[in-house]
Parts: structure tokens; C-alpha cells; sequence
């Protein structure tokens, strides 16, 4: 039943300063709040505990079945709907929807009725909260307004290198880029999580006179909420966008790769030296090039003569192969004119449907290749046939490596593209989440039961689909590394656990100077309190870029005696710790809570450990202090409240709620273990 909303001077009133007050209708839909108002509809549904999805939309009624993170049902969920006074009120737990008669929106805490988040206008009188700016063809430049609070902390939005933990005063592009991975879920100091449920191109902004999310062009504002402390935000997020599958324990090891081993020889010698030193190797990886041609997606015989024996000595020495797969097609792909043909191709507005250049062989020059269309269904059943067909079925092949899946556009022209899903500005940034999700469905109907792939590139969801990530191609000195803490943990929140960075950095690294092998030693050291330990980068000296390159050596014996053995060390050290890896993994499975875990996350109440941003847990129970800096031979870290913490090293305890400064030489990683837990660190 609909029923106008009161004009009375009482809560819910409309504003006197407007020349002409908006005084919507409100009705109650399905267990839904809505309110009507000039043409625009605010739709407000319960969508799982202590939470709630909004949508918006000017000129009908909200769309359904648009391209978004939210799993397709919501989890079913007690609500109440009120409708009184001039104004609306959605309670779901823990949160309280407040709507007044023009349509704004209040989130409040259930309990007290203290405000969590706001809507907030511009200007007393246009444009309010919510903006709608036309496009064209039902598309609007969408924004939307919230309150800015003093002393609020932020935290989320994907990975970037920009180095902030609090990302509080930034302003982030929407967009996929190589090392810059957009998620746009938001966690906030104040007692929400908020999820910006588009994958449009953007933009949001968190400024000191108030936050702004932007849309270059879609059809209509949809994002969710929870209430609570960041941990329990993290189960609700994760139940709603889809929870990660459990880390085969193969993947809790260490993965060995660089650019690149360019023969099957090569590979395997490298392989053979492992085991003959008796080092721990889980993973091997076949990089880039390997391939006929860009997009046929199979061994070149010329340097791969007999993947199925190498398949074999593989299993036998216990490392499984991880073989790189790019979802460009080139021109001189078999495969190419048949893609084109059935549309299997990412569109483009205007031109070829050519969207980027890329060394091939059999060529002198570069050529112009296409991207496959992730979004197409049919377009992800015919490349993962390909991919089955000349990995999985004759060589028993499963772990694979989807490099350039933003996708790695030249130029980067979201508007010029045309996908399955729609267009390049209102999809755009869905493409890898749904690249994932191209070889997850395939393993999984071809009968195998463990998937993990390797991203560059994630979206909101992405986890769901047995989609890791790693910090892209980023730089080998203590800057970049100092870096990774922040774009780790802010990957964390953003509900992908499986998370990587190349240790040591990817440009360049020179394994001769003393200098370099510093970095690569501390970088090594956070590597094995990472959620995957994965060496990989493109060491002094390289080679220009096409199908005969290759990089420097990269094994931890390439880093001289000193450097290799503390190496070494680290390695036995995670080899040591699986068991307590993957007992973390099973709480991302099935919990959602991540792997690599800011200090508030275990400790909300703690005020300190919000702003410690060069230190983290490693699970529960291991407080890591990476060193970050260059000649340094202790450290000081900040130990949350609310717990005692003992040294791993030297068995010393400390209180927590006190900063403590501890040796840290150059074979030495500052490690703190929870009240008393027992980990085999030292051996």
C-alpha cells in the first residue's frame, strides 16, 4: 500500500530551504522499503544479517538482473518495515534505515540509534545525494553523496600502490590496471562495510567534506551495508559476494617462477636442483611465450617437445606445474577467425576489434591482438575447451596462471568497448572476476576438485571463483616493498584471502649487488608469512620484450652464500607452518575472514591498532614485522591490547598495549606469537 509522506515540521520533513520539496511516497514491497519520488525510485531490502542492498533509479522501477558482485539470492533474513510520520525505517539486526519524505537516507546503529553513515547533498538545493546526469540511451553519470566523519578511517578498495592503509583523503580511479586492482568494498573505522555493487568505470572519492562514488555510465545506483566490527563485516561480505574454496595444499608451499624459463630443459633443471639440495619446491611455473602463438593456448614443441614427460618428472620429485594462459588472441592464432566470427571477441564501438599490440612469433614486429569476451558464456566455454583440450586432458595440467587480466588494454578505452554484458563503461571492470570464472567452471565440470589460478587482476567476487592475486609488476627496492603491507592488507578487506606479491619485486634486480640482495632477503622473509610464497621477477640483465626473451637467474641460489642460505631458512620455515596455513585457509573458506589480517581486525577495540600500518597478523595468532628498510638491524612494532605476545625468536613476553623494539639482523624476522601459542618457528 503506498502512502504519501507527512509535510508537518517533524521528523521526516522536507527541507523549507528547497524552492520545490521532493515529498516522495513510501510502500512496502516483498519485505523491501521503497520510496518514490520525481521519477526516481530508492529501493531498500534486507541482504543478509545486519545488512541491507540499496538501489536507485531515475525514470521506472529498479532493474534487475544487472551485472553485479552480489550472489543471485540474498540469505534470508529477518526484517521489520515501518512506515510513519513522514518517514521509513528498514531495521535488519544490527542496522536501522532511516528515510525521510525527500528520499534521504540515514544508516544507524539498531541499538542506540547513533548514526553509522548519511546521505548528504551537495547544496540545499540541487543536486541532492543522488545525481543522475544523462548519457544517453538510458545511461547515467551516476553519483552518490555520504557524509564525511572527523577521526573516520577507511580501508579497502582492492589493491594499490599507493602505499596508504587509511585511505582517507584518496581519491582512486574504478578502473583495472596492471598492479592498481579495483574491489570497491569500503571498511570503515565507524562500524560499517560498504560495498559499491558496480562494476562500472569510476571513480570514488574520500574527501574531508565528504565521500563521493561516481559511475561514468550505468543505469542505476545499487550497493550494500553491514553494521558491525570489520570481522564480522568480513563473514557477512564474504556470504553474500561467495566464499573462497579451501587452498589445496599443494599452493601452501612455495612456488618457484621467473621470467622465464624458456625451455622444457631449462624448467626442469631448475626443478632437479631444488631437489637435489633438498629445498622444499611445491610449484614450478611455465611463464609467458611458451605458447605456438598468442591465443592457442599449447606448448611450442620446438621448446616444449615432451610436456607429458615433463609432466611426469614433475610428480615425481612433488612439484606441480603452473602454466601461464593470456586472454589475448592474435591474429596468427588457429583460433582467431572462428572467435571473431562467432563474436567471441571484446567489441568496440568504433574500429577493429584490435586492443592491443604484442610481440608474436614468426613475426619481426608487433600485431594487433584481441581479447577474448569473459562475460560471453559461450566465449568462456570455447577457451576453456582449448585450455582442457591442450593442458588438462593429455597432460594432466590444472594450475594456471591468467597474467593481463585486467585486461591489459593499449590504449585503455573502456568507452571504446563492447562486451557480452554491456558496455565498456558500465561492465568494464567485471572482466577479470569473470576470467576466473572461465577456468574455475571448466576444472570443476571436468571432474577436478581443487582450483586455484593466479591473477593479476580481481573484482568484487572474485574469490568465489578459486581466484588468487598477486601485486602485479611492481618495483625491487624497499619503497615498493614498504608498499605491498598496505595493498596486502586492503586486499585482505576486500574479501580476496589468496593474495601474493613477486618477492623481490618484478622490474629488474640485480642478484650480484649487495644491495639488491638485501631487499631480496627481507622481501624473502615476508614472502613466507604471506598467504602464497611465490619468488618471481625479471632480473638483471633482460632482454627487450618478445618470445626469445628471458631474465637474470632467480632461484635462491642465485643470490650468493650468505643471501641463499638465509633463504633456505625461510623456505624450511614455511614448509614447517603448512599446518597452521591451511588451518587460516579454512577460516577464509569458511568463515571469509582473511589470511593476512590488519591489527583491528582481532583487536576493534584497541584505538592504536587502527593506524598501524607497517606491521600485521599472519592469522590469528603471529604478529609479523617485516623489515622495511634498508641497513636496519632492529625493529619496533606496535602489540595490540588484549592479548600477551612472546617474541618467536627469543622467547621474551611483552604485554600488549605497549610498543617494543626488538633485534632484527639481517637473518631475522620480527615475529610475535598470541598468548602463548606454539608454532614450530624456530625449528
Amino acid at each position: 500500500m503506498n502512502q504519501p509522506a507527512e509535510t508537518q515540521p517533524q521528523q521526516g520533513a522536507v527541507s523549507l530551504a528547497q524552492s520545490s520539496p521532493t515529498v516522495g511516497t513510501f510502500r512496502e514491497r516483498d519485505g523491501a522499503l521503497e520510496w518514490s519520488g520525481r521519477q526516481e525510485t530508492v529501493r531498500i531490502e534486507p541482504w543478509g544479517p545486519d545488512a541491507v542492498r540499496v538501489r536507485a533509479r531515475l525514470g521506472g522501477p529498479v532493474v534487475e538482473g544487472l551485472p553485479g558482485a552480489l550472489l543471485d539470492e540474498a540469505p534470508v533474513t529477518e526484517a521489520a518495515v515501518k512506515i510513519e510520520d513522514g518517514h521509513g525505517l528498514l531495521t535488519v539486526g544490527a542496522l536501522t534505515v532511516e528515510v525521510n519524505a525527500e528520499g534521504l537516507i540515514r544508516f544507524v546503529r539498531t541499538d542506540d540509534g547513533s548514526e553509522l553513515l548519511t546521505e548528504e547533498r551537495a547544496h540545499f538545493w540541487w543536486p541532492g545525494p543522488r545525481l543522475y546526469t544523462p548519457v544517453g540511451n538510458g545511461c547515467h553519470r551516476l553519483e552518490q553523496r555520504f557524509a564525511a566523519y572527523e577521526g573516520e578511517k577507511l580501508y579497502g578498495l582492492g589493491q594499490h600502490q599507493h602505499g596508504l592503509l587509511d585511505q582517507k583523503g584518496a581519491v582512486l580511479d574504478l578502473v583495472q590496471r596492471n598492479a592498481e586492482v579495483t574491489i570497491p568494498v569500503l571498511t570503515s573505522s565507524r562500524g560499517y562495510t560498504l560495498l559499491w555493487n558496480s562494476p562500472a568505470i569510476g571513480r570514488v572519492e574520500l574527501a574531508g567534506n565528504g565521500t563521493r562514488w561516481v559511475a561514468d555510465s550505468a543505469r542505476q545506483i545499487d550497493y550494500w551495508i553491514t553494521a558491525g566490527h570489520p570481522a564480522d563485516a568480513q563473514r557477512r561480505y564474504s556470504a553474500v559476494t561467495g566464499r573462497t574454496p579451501m587452498l589445496p595444499e599443494w599452493a601452501a608451499g612455495f612456488w618457484q617462477c621467473k621470467l622465464r624459463y624458456r625451455t622444457q630443459d631449462e624448467l626442469l633443471s631448475v626443478a632437479r636442483e631444488y631437489k637435489r639440495r633438498g629445498l622444499p619446491l611445491d610449484v614450478i611455473v611455465c611463464d609467458f611465450f611458451h605458447w605456438t602463438h598468442l591465443g592457442e593456448w599449447k606448448f611450442d614443441p620446438a621448446e616444449w617437445p615432451d610436456p607429458a614427460a615433463m609432466q611426469r618428472e614433475l610428480a615425481e620429485l612433488g612439484v606441480r606445474l603452473v602454466v601461464s594462459v593470456w586472454p589475448s588472441v592474435s591474429p596468427l592464432s588457429e583460433n582467431h577467425q572462428l572467435m571473431e566470427q562467432r563474436g567471441y571477441f571484446i567489441g568496440t564501438q568504433y574500429g577493429p576489434m584490435a586492443h592491443a599490440d604484442w610481440p608474436d612469433k614468426e613475426v619481426a614486429s608487433t600485431v594487433q591482438v584481441a581479447f577474448y569476451d569473459a562475460t560471453h558464456p559461450e566465449a568462456r566455454e570455447f577457451v576453456w575447451s582449448r585450455v582442457r583440450d591442450n593442458y588438462l586432458e593429455p597432460y594432466g595440467i590444472n594450475g594456471f596462471w591468467l597474467d593481463a587480466g585486467e585486461p591489459e588494454l593499449k590504449p585503455g578505452f573502456q568507452e571504446n568497448l563492447r562486451y557480452w554484458a554491456g558496455p565498456g563503461l558500465e561492465v568494464g571492470n567485471l572482466y577479470p572476476r569473470e576470467n576466473a570464472r572461465t577456468f574455475y567452471e571448466g576444472l570443476l565440470a571436468a571432474g577436478e576438485t581443487e582450483v586455484v589460478t593466479l591473477n593479476r587482476s580481481a573484482w568484487a567476487g572474485s574469490q568465489r571463483y578459486g581466484a588468487a592475486l598477486w601485486s602485479g609488476d611492481i618495483g625491487t627496492d624497499f619503497a615498493s616493498l614498504r608498499r605491498q603491507i598496505a595493498a596486502g592488507l586492503n586486499t585482505a578487506l576486500s574479501g580476496i584471502p589468496w593474495w601474493n606479491t613477486d618477492i623481490g619485486g618484478f622490474h629488474g634486480g640485480d642478484p650480484d649487488d649487495p644491495a639488491y640482495r638485501e631487499v631480496m632477503v627481507r622481501w624473502f622473509q615476508f614472502g613466507a608469512f604471506s598467504p602464497l610464497m611465490r619468488l618471481h621477477g625479471y632480473r638483471v640483465p633482460g632482454m627487450p620484450l618478445g618470445p626469445a626473451m628471458t631474465g637474470g637467474p632467480n632461484e635462491v641460489w642465485s643470490y650468493g652464500e650468505e643471501a641463499g642460505a638465509i633463504l633456505e631458512k625461510y623456505l624450511r620455515l614455511r614448509e614447517r607452518l603448512k599446518p597452521y596455513v591451511l588451518d587460516v585457509m579454512r577460516a577464509a573458506h569458511e568463515e571469509g575472514l582473511p589470511v593476512m589480517r590488519p591489527l583491528f581486525l582481532e583487536f576493534p577495540e584497541d584505538e592504536a591498532a587502527w593506524s598501524v600500518d607497517d606491521a600485521y597478523l599472519f592469522g590469528p595468532d603471529v604478529l609479523v614485522a617485516p623489515v622495511l628498510e634498508a641497513g636496519a638491524t632492529t625493529r619496533t612494532a606496535y602489540l595490540p591490547a588484549g592479548a600477551r605476545w612472546t617474541d618467536a625468536w627469543t622467547g621474551e613476553s611483552y604485554e600488549g598495549g605497549t610498543t617494543v623494539t626488538v633485534d632484527a639482523p639481517l637473518d631475522r624476522i620480527p615475529l610475535f606469537l598470541r598468548d602463548a601459542v606454539s608454532l614450530p618457528i624456530s625449528g
